[in-house]
């Protein structure tokens, strides 16, 4: 059983040889190759040789097109700052909407035709023709309350969902949109799975997020599905209060940071949904021993198995020990066919 056909079988509740071993690994994958992250964010090519040699060594049943949050909103003419070995990054004193009016003369743009979406399509494709017979190719999308911030600026959105919240609606129609298109470019590149980042959903109280985020997701995971493509949510951070809601759209992963308590996830969301995650990026992966490594894994999965997929809580930290990652790599290999296929 390949990367592929393992990650299609756990999806499909069929039985695998093993539990997916599907971290997130950014400046990590850069830094194997000795690429600076300009380059990893910025050229498509850097990042499927970074993300197939990273994946190679640690035996990973995934490569991803995700790099940074800044792609749609710099596609359409938010400010992004550039560094030479960090993430672009928004820059929220100059926000593309901080006049809120501007928002009624932006189009969504073929993404195939823009700059830095058409990167991400591009690892795609080559992603697709290098292992996608082998791995699981994963496109990245950010989500409707992520592109929301970017445009507007996080703070001032934080006050918009109590002051004008048929703004924000309106707002979050036109990211979703956004994100449908850029989804739907990414499947026909050859993308198995399309991630979908929402960290700034974790800011926001349950009401809100169910009254004026969660119908977005919902719309967005339709059109997903429409097109025939699994799903992954990331919400990075405390989201505890919206666990239930999570499940609503019927994502096909949900992953869960490390603040969470998985014990209260399973009790929330229930045995059914299939859970990455989440053990302690930082504590853990960047600052612990293979030892905590492994126990960490262990505990992840005596929760949440067999819907499980062994993942850090968010990014491995680029300066994880590699022998941590090999714990991690060791552990998920040595789950047999019948204590995966069982709890």
């Amino acid at each position: 059983m390949n990367s592929r056909e393992r990650f299609f079988a756990l999806l499909e509740r069929r039985p695998v040889d093993r539990v997916p071993f599907m971290p997130i690994t950014m400046m990590f994958a850069a830094d194997q190759i000795g690429a600076k992250y300009l380059a990893y964010a910025t050229d498509h090519r850097v990042m499927v040789e970074a993300q197939i040699r990273t994946a190679e060594r640690f035996g990973f049943d995934l490569v991803s097109g995700i790099s940074d949050p800044a792609r749609e909103a710099g596609d359409l003419g938010a400010s992004i700052h550039f560094f030479e070995d960090q993430p672009p990054a928004l820059v929220e004193d100059d926000s593309l909407l901080a006049d809120k009016t501007k928002l009624a003369r932006l189009k969504v743009p073929d993404p195939c035709s823009t700059k830095r979406m058409s990167d991400r399509i591009n690892a795609v494709a080559l992603f697709k023709e290098r292992v996608g017979n082998e791995l699981v190719v994963e496109g990245w999308i950010d989500g409707p309350c992520a592109v929301a911030a970017n445009l507007r600026g996080i703070n001032t959105l934080m006050l918009d969902f109590y002051d004008d919240p048929v703004f924000v609606n309106e707002l979050m129609t036109f990211v979703t949109d956004l994100a449908i298109e850029f989804a739907r470019a990414q499947c026909k590149a050859g993308a198995d799975l399309i991630g979908v980042g929402d960290a700034a959903a974790s800011l926001i109280g349950r009401s809100v997020f169910e009254e004026i985020v969660l119908p977005h997701h919902m719309r967005l995971v339709e059109a997903l599905r429409g097109m025939g493509v699994k799903t992954r949510s990331h919400i990075c951070g405390k989201t505890a209060k919206i666990c239930e809601a999570r499940v609503k759209p019927g994502y096909d992963i949900i992953d869960v940071d490390s603040p969470v308590s998985l014990e209260l996830v399973r009790q929330k969301m229930g045995p059914d949904p299939i859970i990455l995650g989440n053990i302690p990026t930082v504590e853990v992966m960047e600052k612990g021993t293979p030892v905590q490594v492994r126990a960490a894994a262990e505990e992840c999965y005596r929760i949440c198995a067999p819907n499980h997929i062994i993942s850090a809580g968010c990014e491995v930290p680029r300066s994880t020990p590699i022998a941590n990652m090999d714990a991690l790599r060791d552990f998920a290999f040595s789950l047999a066919p019948a204590s995966a296929a069982q709890k």
